[in-house]
């Protein structure tokens, strides 16, 4: 497997906060790699260590084979950053926008910039500073994408658009990667898109990285699990760092079980609930994301504003 992205013991501080710890990252090429985690994590501090906005105090990270202390034109050709806190200039209508952008980027497609616009629903001659705040981001989306970077790092898109909006722009990242596969690294709080976009995910907590798998891979893996007893009082929760609780009512618990695509899974359940009713649900990917953000914020207090 090659990678897009690579980190090793990559860290930032900001005076006495760490805000990235260590972080070591891979993302493979050519996926669409959605990284999450609760406010103050590090997602936005680690997207800014690899466009080079920010300087590590220690470790390295590559992009597309690049130290990112060392990316240069030639690699910035290469790559799309669009941001929620991007600033645009605002005198400029998106057409004249893109006409000043074109001739940084000699891969600028034309008529893929002219799709976007009709894709995007996107109104090309009005200026910047009189547009909605999603057309605005519309704009800034489509100067990342018309020259068809090999990387495009998004951070927060979506955050306070109309679910119109957050549909158009999805579409319109699906429609450039269908016709020249490139790598995607999002991070969003819009859990729902996320899990119609990524086919990645990574989990930060207090700058810390604490995994990254296939999103096939991570909801097979998580698994709600109801054990009903056949008396009056609902069960005791064993201690396995593998279960999390989630709760109990009458004479059901409820826990869930964040190993359970490991063989002997169903088995090990049903040897510590011996007599009760095992029923096994599904969650979705939002629904895993609040727990282990609920689990990350229980082990370090209540989080901290992104840095």
């Amino acid at each position: 497997m090659t990678f897009a992205i690579e980190t090793r013991d990559l860290t930032r501080r900001f005076g006495r906060t760490e805000a990235v710890k260590q972080l070591s990252l891979q993302v493979p090429a050519g996926s669409v790699f959605a990284l999450l985690g609760p406010n103050g994590a590090g997602k936005t501090t680690t997207l800014k260590l690899l466009m080079n906005l920010l300087r590590p105090n220690g470790g390295t990270a590559t992009v597309l084979g690049t130290d990112t202390r060392h990316l240069g034109p030639q690699q910035l050709q290469r790559i799309g950053y669009v941001s929620e806190n991007q600033r645009l200039p605002d005198w400029m209508t998106p057409r004249e926008l893109f006409a000043y952008c074109r001739p940084f980027y000699p891969s600028w497609d034309d008529a893929l910039q002219r799709r976007l616009e009709s894709d995007l629903a996107l109104a090309p001659d009005a200026r910047l500073r009189t547009l909605s705040r999603g057309s605005r981001m519309k704009a800034a989306l489509l100067a990342s994408l018309a020259y068809r970077p090999d990387l495009v790092i998004l951070d927060e898109p979506f955050t306070g658009l109309d679910p119109v909006v957050r549909d158009e722009l999805i579409r319109g990242l699906l429609d450039v990667s269908a016709d020249r596969p490139s790598t995607i690294l999002v991070s969003s709080h819009d859990i729902d898109e996320v899990e119609r976009l990524a086919d990645w995910v990574g989990f930060m907590s207090e700058g810390r990285f604490q995994f990254a798998e296939p999103v096939a891979a991570l909801l097979s893996r998580f698994r709600l699990i109801e054990a009903v007893a056949s008396g009056d009082m609902p069960p005791v929760m064993p201690t396995d760092p593998r279960w999390l609780p989630h709760g109990s009512a009458g004479r059901t618990l409820r826990f869930v079980d964040m190993h359970h695509d490991e063989p002997d899974a169903a088995a090990r359940i049903a040897a510590q609930f011996p007599g009760c009713g095992i029923h096994t649900f599904p969650l979705p990917l939002r629904e895993i994301f609040l727990i282990l953000a609920r689990r990350s914020s229980s082990f370090s207090g209540t989080p901290r504003e992104e840095s």
